[in-house]
């Protein structure tokens, strides 16, 4: 996994400057290469879903028009990308929160198991318009949520709000989708750490995916275009047709390798691995919207929530 800019996923974050970029998180990577033959293996996990997969020419007849998907909205970590968003319920006067990955905290990588709530953070994050222009800085009260167990994910929250942001920049939040993707759909990746934009499909879901010391349920496998790369992690996954938020960014396969750093492996329910090279990952987000309630507050308590508790 990386913050993404290249060198290790979970276990190795020191490792990689990116030119002009510093750190990259150890985990969405991607050779962009097309994926190489499946590996398989059978190890003893348990596991519960057959994965749902979509033969790519099916994938490009069945994808909806292309909607216009720009920058506006996400944001530049000093390590990852992100992106300001909004629940469905959000009010103009909440405070504003910013996604990313759990694995691009100023603090490292939570430990398997660790789930991080309500902490202090001043963090800044750079605020980009439609053409990927730096427009403001953005500064967090608080990491609200952060986890890398059965998810990769982190909600800061901002000390502005959604109508403070749009009244002096002119950019609105992207909003989460509370329903689940489907396999097919056309979306696009968008860093606002590297100001690029990846288009591709959602190729299928892996029941389990396991990288090094940490496992992610039902996570979102891309087509091979979208071969994403160190500092990419935490972008927004957009669904083309809704302009919604559907997942976050967080790892790839780099070099074939089974189940390690920066090397993830999908575990379907029988305990069966596969290995796809160059292949890329990324972490729903539907879930989210049940757990946060009145003021965006995250309420793990709330009816509905079934994102990991501390």
């Amino acid at each position: 996994m990386k913050p993404r800019a290249k060198k290790p996923l979970f276990a190795v974050l020191g490792a990689l400057v990116i030119t002009g970029a510093g750190m990259a998180p150890a985990v969405a990577a991607g050779t962009g290469e097309a994926a190489a033959p499946v590996l398989q293996a059978e190890v003893k996990t348990s596991a519960g879903q057959a994965e749902t997969r979509v033969p790519a020419t099916q994938k490009e007849a069945e994808a909806p028009a292309v909607r216009a998907v720009d920058f506006a909205g996400t944001v530049a970590l000093s390590n990852c990308s992100g992106s300001v968003v909004r629940m469905p319920g959000s009010e103009a006067d909440d405070p504003a929160l910013v996604l990313s990955n759990g694995h691009c905290l100023e603090s490292g990588f939570p430990e398997p198991g660790e789930v991080i709530v309500d902490q202090p953070s001043s963090r800044t994050f750079g605020l980009l318009n439609s053409a990927g222009t730096r427009v403001a800085t953005l500064r967090a009260s608080k990491i609200a949520y952060a986890t890398m167990t059965d998810t990769d994910m982190s909600l800061y929250q901002l000390t502005s709000t959604y109508q403070q942001i749009q009244n002096s920049y002119g950019i609105k939040a992207l909003e989460l989708n509370a329903a689940r993707p489907a396999a097919g759909t056309a979306i696009k990746v968008v860093s606002g750490y590297w100001k690029r934009i990846y288009s591709c499909s959602v190729d299928g879901f892996a029941y389990r995916l396991k990288e090094g010391s940490w496992t992610w349920k039902d996570s979102v496998r891309y087509t091979s275009s979208c071969n994403t790369i160190g500092g990419t992690s935490g972008s927004p996954v957009i669904d083309n047709a809704t302009g919604k938020v559907v997942a976050v960014n967080n790892t790839g396969n780099e070099d074939g390798g089974r189940c390690t750093d920066n090397n993830p492996c999908e575990v379907d329910q029988n305990g069966n691995i596969t290995v796809r090279r160059g292949i890329n990952y990324a972490q729903q987000t539907y879930q989210v919207v049940p757990c946060v309630g009145l003021d965006n507050k995250i309420d793990l308590s709330r009816s509905g929530c079934t994102l990991p508790k501390p």
